[in-house]
């Protein structure tokens, strides 16, 4: 689905076809006919938009001619409810400067984009590209951000239940919380890689834009503050992993400890009935007190045996 947008009286508006410095978004359902038509009409390479949809594309930058393609990983909330699926992956946001046009693509309704369709984003214009794809990698790296609090949140609320029982389900939801910090970390890492190519060569051409610049530098710190968050957040998690992992070998190892004492404990009378039973001249067969004294021996034997495991701690 094509749609076209330009801002009249702070207002986002949208049109019926391309107007010169309007902002075209490209959103799925995809029609491949209608994007080629659009990539001929806008000259721009057709690699150009199906790039941006190719949900395993690294952040890069990419110039042709008059035309630059920057490919940005957003943060994507995944719907899947399967239980070895991360909470969150990264998808691409294709964002392509033609001389008259603004275009974004992805395969995916990406709330950073919906944010500026709802006109939610102060000073937003589309006719200014340099300030829209700022504007694009600050709400990307608020989007990041915010889903780093939110896991910190379900890893908080995931352990105080394990610190009541620990169950499959809550170790499967920290499986998820770190697949999709791992998806974070390097996401993180190639946007601020992109971002510092393009301060580098100046390819918003703002180098001599302060506010501009300022702004862009802002951006570069806030992106390696959430990739830091990430590293941080993915080093404690993985901590709390291997603890819980000692502590379940550990539990488990205390209850085979237990089991087997027990087990040792009630041997003995067993072993002294076993005696009794068979066919054979033993002590007090012929008394009519055997089998009291028999039965208060066994005990008497398990009893000391129970306090000397007492008193090695083993209990």
């Amino acid at each position: 689905m094509i749609q076209y947008y330009t801002k009249e009286e702070g207002k986002l508006v949208e049109l019926q076809s391309i107007e010169p410095f309007c902002w075209i978004n490209i959103t799925p359902p995809f029609d491949w006919d209608e994007l080629r038509r659009l990539a001929t009409q806008l000259d721009i390479p057709f690699d150009f938009l199906t790039d941006s949809l190719d949900i395993d594309e690294r952040s890069r930058y990419e110039r042709e001619d008059e035309v630059r393609l920057i490919v940005v990983n957003t943060p994507w909330n995944n719907e899947s409810d399967k239980e070895n699926d991360p909470i969150y992956i990264t998808v691409p946001l294709g964002i392509i400067l033609t001389l008259e046009n603004f275009v974004t693509i992805a395969a995916y309704q990406l709330p950073t984009i919906q944010r500026f369709l709802d006109n939610k984003v102060k000073r937003f214009d589309p006719s200014n590209e340099k300030l829209f794809v700022l504007q694009i990698f600050e709400r990307v790296v608020q989007d990041y951000l915010m889903a780093l609090k939110i896991l910190n949140r379900k890893r908080n609320l995931i352990e105080e239940e394990l610190y009541n029982s620990s169950r499959n389900h809550e170790l499967k939801q920290l499986l998820r919380i770190e697949k999709s910090l791992v998806y974070f970390v390097n996401s993180l890492s190639s946007n601020e890689l992109l971002k510092m190519k393009m301060k580098r060569t100046d390819l918003l051409h703002i180098s001599n834009d302060e506010e501009l610049i300022d702004l862009f530098e802002d951006i570069i710190i806030d992106n390696s503050q959430a990739l830091e968050m990430s590293n941080v957040h993915t080093n404690i998690l993985n901590g709390t992993m291997e603890a819980y992992t000692s502590i379940i070998s550990n539990n488990l190892n205390t209850f085979i400890q237990r089991l087997t004492l027990v087990t040792i404990v009630l041997m003995v009378p067993t072993l002294v009935a076993s005696f009794y039973g068979m066919n054979v001249h033993l002590p007090m067969m012929n008394s009519p007190h055997a089998f009291g004294i028999i039965v208060l021996l066994s005990i008497g034997i398990s009893v000391l045996m129970i306090l000397f495991f007492k008193r090695k701690r083993l209990f």
